[in-house]
């Protein structure tokens, strides 16, 4: 390592990604806040006779009643994404535990019928 390494290591790949995964979350985050900004705006366009207030209370209201509804979708799409993946991973664990059981009786099988080849020629060779 040289005097560089030591002075500005370089991060873990799970810390890089940890940053990445932080970094979209936050662009996303702003672009459902942009988007909300623009519906509110719309809505305010179509509606002349609101005063600049009334307005903005609008588009601030507006806003945070999106913000609020896409951050429950996301933690109910998060929690469903993690019901699946445990439900996976059991149904994984299952098949896995079945495949295993199979070779091995297919396996026993298999050598009980070489041993009684082995034993008939072994008889017949005498």
């Amino acid at each position: 390592m040289t005097d560089r390494n030591l002075r500005h290591p370089s991060p873990s790949p799970d810390a890089t990604t940890s940053i990445a995964a932080e970094a979209e979350g936050f662009l996303l985050a702003q672009e459902h806040r942009s988007a909300a900004h623009r519906e509110a705006q719309t809505l305010c366009d179509a509606l002349p006779w609101l005063t600049t207030a009334q307005a903005e209370d609008l588009t601030r209201y507006y806003v945070a009643h999106r913000l609020r509804l896409s951050r429950q979708l996301f933690e109910a799409s998060l929690a469903r994404a993690e019901e699946l993946r445990r439900e996976y991973e059991a149904r994984y664990l299952r098949l896995r535990r079945d495949l295993l059981r199979r070779h091995g009786a297919w396996a026993s099988v298999l050598l009980a019928c070489a041993a009684g080849v082995s034993g008939a020629l072994s008889t017949l060779a005498r």
